[in-house]
């Protein structure tokens, strides 16, 4: 049981994180502005900064006094054993959205139990231009396009992630070693992988009031990192928006980007964990 000031401040506290997470996204979306590498968490995964703010206590935790609050109309909140406090339905959320959980819990435990892959280099992003005048950003390319191509043609392309693989270009698609798809996803993911990664966000959010506010804003923070990278290593050029290119084309920019992969391997294993705690 968490006193009425007890989880009053710990509410304060994530709504204060998630806005200032938030803030410049905000302020772009009010002036109608788009940025490629800090809107992506909001138009890819499509969750409302609003829903970020929103605090839960997890599963299993009371709060005293919340009844006559907002909390009190929220799906999946009920009454607790104390008069006026709330908790959250977790028989009830499990037991209408048990596919959810159990495909979520699927992908993580196979994901946990995995060992990472760090050879990838980040080439999605090359392998979503490849031999195509037009690209998803309004960005030029640092190399141009025959350079971006000769840099897909020098390398293995090895992506394991789905939902990367199916931007894949025409030409560079059957370039990758493997075929992810759906269905397969739990049987490919790796968390060497940085959309792997990133994706931990997205479950999460699909994992609703289960999860810990905490757990939610960290692994946003993961998720909002790994994009960074993501994007120094793409063959964009976004040194005019402040980001220093990691050029995966050279032994150098390798190195780096290994040695950041593998340090948001283990930021997500560990999210990774705490995920399935709840699950």
């Amino acid at each position: 049981m968490l006193g009425d000031d007890e989880w009053r401040a710990l509410e304060r506290a994530h709504e204060e994180r998630a806005d200032a997470a938030t803030a410049a996204h905000r302020a772009r979306a009010a002036r109608g502005e788009k940025h490629p590498v800090e809107d992506f968490l909001f138009t890819y995964y499509s969750y409302k900064p609003a829903l970020l703010r929103r605090w839960h206590p997890g599963a299993g935790v009371e709060l005293a006094d919340a009844a006559g609050t907002p909390r009190e109309e929220w799906r999946w909140y009920v009454p607790g054993s104390a008069p006026g406090s709330l908790i959250v339905d977790d028989a009830g959320f499990r037991a209408e959205k048990a596919l959810l959980v159990e495909g979520v819990a699927k992908i993580l435990r196979a994901t946990a139990g995995r060992a990472g892959s760090f050879g990838c280099f980040g080439l999605h992003e090359w392998a979503m231009v490849y031999r195509q005048g037009e690209h998803r950003h309004p960005v030029p390319l640092r190399l141009g396009q025959d350079g971006t191509d000769d840099v897909v043609d020098a390398h293995d392309l090895k992506c394991t992630h789905f939902d990367a693989y199916r931007f894949f270009t025409p030409a560079a698609a059957p370039l990758n070693r493997d075929t992810p798809t759906r269905d397969r996803q739990a049987a490919l993911e790796q968390p060497g992988c940085l959309h792997a990664g990133m994706d931990l966000y997205k479950w999460a959010m699909k994992l609703g009031p289960l999860v810990p506010g905490d757990l939610l804003l960290d692994t946003f923070a993961l998720a909002r990192d790994i994009r960074v990278l993501d994007m120094q290593a793409s063959p964009y050029d976004l040194a005019d928006l402040g980001y220093a290119p990691v050029r995966i084309e050279t032994a150098e920019g390798k190195a780096e980007y290994v040695r950041r992969q593998r340090d948001f391997s283990v930021r997500g294993q560990a999210l990774r964990e705490r995920l399935l705690a709840v699950v």
